[in-house]
């Protein structure tokens, strides 16, 4: 293939379901002499604007059957896409079979993706899987030496400024453009596959297609010898991905996914408690509950203020001045919330580097969906987490049963233990994390470090007394020997939650009761790597 072939474009075929900017490249296309062929909705927005076109029956001489379903699938549509313009053989086969070269191909499928995130039937779904559009785009994309595939509107200005200008689409341009083409087609069956095998919970599919959208080029990755980017899949679910950036610089790898863990954490909660998560690398180090955003604010803060230095603020309900206020007193490098009132967004204008993210809502914590995580050779494919406490069956096993008190704080410990890195222990008291032990090989070595920045903490804010004395304690996993319960009895904790489940339990609830505290097993572990 001589890559310094630069074919004319005299023949244009438009099919496409997305009109934008459709008609503006037609004229200029109609102004270069180029002819346009086009399909029947596509066709009437051209005849529309008086934009003259040739509809794919008449070129064909084979009208749409089976409903439109078939209309585009026919040799003089393929054969004018394939055929090697270089090729005396496909030359000869074009004169015979009367076959017009294709020089240009404008395609968008159809709305796939958008019919299912409305919750449109099945037949309806199935009506929207597009089989003519990917057919055109990969004949094209394949014949690249000779063809010019366009499928994204933003290429448009472009192919018509060249056109208009008498010149030709380079090769190096017409390959580039013929990638985005295959990764189109790529990206639309992968949401096909996976909502077939979403609607028919198969187990075993023998391929997975993981795709998304280049929503941003980032910086650099985890760190700044790593190249990264940010896709997005296309579910409307609330969050890092669906948000608007009101204001601050573009967020990192790092910010998006801490903005994300952050705001994952707020919504485990009922959209009437108002919480606040402030997140470090992934981890919370702080969480509270209370009346309004701001007072849970305090209560996060208290936890861990020097990790709090740079971090990720989340809260599950809307933004107010009060709670701004305080967010800008230290270094935040993201907020995340549904909402933020304009009083609030004002304050946040004084910190213009601070990036706020608005999602407009909160993603639903029991919603189905996968997590994937790259290995060597291949990758790791789970259902997401959507349990927590609250869908436990909760089991006193101790002598004493906690009280209202101990109950609530046990449940907020749960869930802010499932968002920590294992092994992790989380120590809360009057609805605020107090101390938080995150990925430690050992449950005792979580234990410790959690109780120990708990007291470095209240000393450096001049506070007497260890805070985990009379707090309660979860731990995201069972604990398999006794010397991990022994540690929390030690850091002062009076009850305790944890899943339950190891072959020692009777020894671990023996100690429980030796110590007069309360335990608590949900049956639920909440690992997390």
């Amino acid at each position: 293939m001589a890559k310094s072939v630069k074919p004319p474009i005299r023949r244009a075929l438009i099919s496409v379901a997305d009109k934008t900017g459709i008609v503006e490249l037609a004229q200029a296309l109609t102004a270069a002499g180029v002819e346009i062929i086009s399909t029947g909705g596509t066709h009437k927005a051209l005849a529309a604007e008086n934009i003259p076109a040739i509809e794919v029956a008449e070129f064909t001489g084979s009208g749409e059957i089976l409903g439109g379903r078939v209309k585009t699938l026919h040799p003089k549509i393929h054969g004018g896409l394939l055929a090697l313009r270089n090729d005396d053989a496909h030359k000869s086969a074009m004169r015979i079979h009367q076959i017009a070269p294709i020089d240009l191909l404008v395609v968008n499928l159809y709305p796939f993706a958008e019919v299912v995130a409305r919750g449109a039937h099945y037949d309806e779904v199935i009506e929207n899987i597009d089989i003519g559009g990917p057919a055109m785009i990969r004949a094209a994309a394949k014949n690249h030496a000779h063809v010019t595939v366009v499928v994204d509107p933003g290429d448009y200005e472009e192919i018509a400024q060249i056109v208009g200008r008498g010149q030709r689409v380079n090769f190096s341009r017409r390959q580039m453009l013929a990638a985005k083409a295959f990764a189109l087609t790529a990206h639309y069956d992968a949401g096909i596959s996976n909502w077939f095998s979403g609607v028919l919970d198969f187990a075993d599919v023998p391929h997975k297609a993981v795709s998304g959208r280049l929503k941003q080029v980032l910086r650099y990755g985890e760190n700044p010898h790593q190249s990264a980017r940010f896709y997005v899949t296309g579910t409307l679910v609330p969050g890092v991905a669906t948000a608007s950036q009101i204001q601050g610089k573009d967020l990192s790898y790092n910010n998006i996914n801490d903005t994300d863990a952050a705001f994952e954490l707020v919504a485990e909660f009922p959209a009437d408690q108002a919480v606040v998560a402030i997140v470090k690398h992934a981890n919370p180090c702080g969480v509270g509950l209370a009346q309004t955003p701001a007072e849970a604010y305090d209560k996060a803060l208290a936890c861990d203020p020097v990790s709090a230095f740079g971090g990720i603020v989340a809260t599950n309900q809307t933004i107010d001045v009060a709670l701004a206020e305080r967010i800008v007193k230290i270094f935040t490098e993201v907020v995340i919330a549904p909402d933020a009132t304009s009083e609030a967004k004002a304050v946040f204008l004084g910190k213009p580097k601070l990036r706020l993210l608005l999602a407009g809502g909160l993603p639903d914590r029991q919603a189905p969906g996968t997590d994937v995580r790259s290995v060597s050779g291949g990758f790791l494919l789970q259902s997401r987490d959507t349990k927590n406490v609250q869908d436990a069956q909760l089991q006193t096993v101790s002598k004493r049963a906690p009280d209202e008190t101990e109950l609530a704080d046990l449940h907020l410990a749960a869930i802010v233990a499932k968002h920590v890195k294992s092994n992790a222990i989380v120590f809360v008291k009057d609805g605020a994390t107090v101390g938080i032990g995150a990925g430690q090989m050992s449950r005792v070595d979580a234990t410790a470090i959690a109780a120990r920045k708990a007291r470095e903490t209240a000393k450096s804010a001049g506070r007497n007394g260890s805070p985990t004395k009379g707090s309660v304690a979860a731990s995201d996993a069972f604990f398999p020997f006794a010397d991990g319960l022994e540690a929390v009895i030690a850091a002062g904790a009076t009850a305790v939650i944890q899943p339950g489940g190891s072959i020692r339990d009777d020894e671990v609830i023996a100690t429980a009761d030796a110590a007069g505290i309360a335990m608590v097993f949900t049956g639920m572990r909440h690992f997390r790597h």
